[in-house]
């Protein structure tokens, strides 16, 4: 039986099209290994959206590139934004590669294998607005975690993006079709349910005329075993009133918002074609707070953004120390040919930009170790994820923290506890980003 291999880069957004990928092939009889070096082919679904990504996604694909030439794999192929992005170069800059698979081709990932090991060499890029958004997946994480994508593509025009060139327009999920998988994966073990798409509060314009996240919202939330539903990527400006009520008063809709604002300075924040400035975040923020009891606060800033000058700089650092995220990740910004922002005047140096980086994340760092003494003493309501056998301890997470992002808990306790199981763990000490706890007795 030919073993097909997987490896996917990038964001948890990819990985869901890399999990339907997996289902494909195994629909079609493949066996399915996640071991590289044991496959006849190998598929790498790869993350093009800033030049750290692209560089990983490149190194992978030469280094899979390696086992053919020795002979340990027959066939390659490489799939996703990358492959988008650069579909005029890369077949003839990379020949080690047999097939090629833009975003709108991830369905034919089967049929793509069958050609390639038939001697074929492929390169598929179907229009992306036909992308089928539905399929099968294999879950390639533990499943009582599972992301839900209710959405594909962008229509926002960030000047230092280059995403809705690379996915297309935004085009949400019919709503009964994230219900219907919502209700599968936790049929399946899922406790905890967590909604992705580039700008998840967009939802439903193009389908229904109109924003209709609330109301997918109040659908997920009737499952009955569902435990959390966690919401990422909503921009703060389409946080309406109706979806803040909904987070203060659902219980499963727990109260952690991850809303990028990239910046507060509003010249900054109007160069980068984004809404916003200083006094408006600050309001936002300030508003959630107070409807929302105990809410967790994520945002991601960019620092070095061409032409920012110590003033706007200066602005940003103010604005986090009024502000004090409670989980905060700080960029510099990539200059990404084919964006506005790749032309712009004052590009900035790379030390200049990673200097603004260490500072921010020093500001941030001091922030953070308040909040979670904050917490010492304290007993949250902790999702055990795993057994960590050279600690001798457990690990998991509260609803302040997200998975792959945040930080963690670890915690010790006697009695039988399995990784989706609930618990109550008394908070008793920090270690930088993480937690340590015990379990009540």
């Amino acid at each position: 039986m030919t073993k097909v291999g997987f490896i996917g880069l990038g964001c948890e957004k990819n990985t869901v099209n890399t999990e339907q990928m997996i289902a494909a092939c195994r629909a079609r009889g493949y066996q399915i290994t996640g071991d590289a070096e044991e496959a006849q082919v190998v598929v790498i679904n790869t993350c093009g959206f800033i030049e750290s990504a692209k560089s990983e996604a490149l190194e992978t694909i030469f280094e899979v590139a390696r086992l053919k030439e020795e002979g340990r794999i027959r066939k390659i192929i490489a799939a996703g934004c990358l492959v988008q992005r650069y579909r005029e170069e890369i077949a003839a800059e990379i020949p080690e590669v047999d097939g090629f698979l833009g975003v709108g081709s991830f369905q034919r990932i089967a049929d793509a294998v069958e050609r390639v090991l038939a001697g074929e060499r492929v390169e598929w890029y179907d229009e992306r607005e036909k992308l089928q958004l539905e399929g099968e997946r294999v879950l390639t994480r533990p499943v009582e975690t599972a992301y839900l994508k209710i959405a594909d593509g962008c229509n926002n025009r960030c000047a230092y993006c280059c995403i809705p060139a690379i996915r297309g327009p935004y085009r949400s999920r019919r709503m009964e079709k994230i219900v219907a998988e919502a209700e599968e994966l936790v049929e399946r073990g899922c406790r905890e349910l967590i909604l992705i798409a580039q700008d998840t509060a967009e939802y439903g314009r193009d389908l229904y005329g109109a924003r209709r996240l609330p109301e997918l919202l109040r659908a997920l939330l009737k499952i009955e075993d569902l435990r959390w539903l966690r919401l990422l990527y909503l921009y703060p400006d389409k946080i309406s009133e109706e979806l803040t009520a909904l987070f203060a008063a659902e219980e499963k809709l727990i109260p952690y918002i991850e809303m990028p604002i990239q910046h507060a300075a509003g010249s900054v924040l109007r160069r980068m074609n984004r809404p916003g400035d200083e006094k408006t975040l600050m309001e936002r923020i300030r508003s959630l707070r107070a409807a929302i009891p105990g809410v967790v606060l994520r945002t991601t800033l960019i620092v070095g953004f061409p032409g920012e000058t110590e003033e706007e700089f200066e602005t940003l650092c103010r604005f986090v120390r009024e502000a004090r995220f409670d989980k905060l990740g700080v960029f510099c910004y990539s200059r990404e040919e084919g964006t506005p922002a790749g032309s712009m005047p004052g590009q900035i140096p790379e030390e200049v930009k990673e200097r603004r980086r260490d500072v921010l994340e020093t500001i941030q760092a001091d922030i953070v170790e308040e909040k979670q003494q904050a917490l010492v003493g304290r007993t949250l309501t902790v999702l055990a994820e795993g057994y960590d056998r050279i600690a001798a301890c457990w690990y998991g997470r509260s609803y302040m923290e997200a998975p792959d992002i945040d930080g963690k808990i670890f915690f010790t306790g006697s009695g039988s506890i399995k990784a989706g199981d609930f618990v109550e763990v008394t908070i008793e000490s920090t270690l930088d980003f993480d937690l340590i706890g015990r379990i009540e007795e």
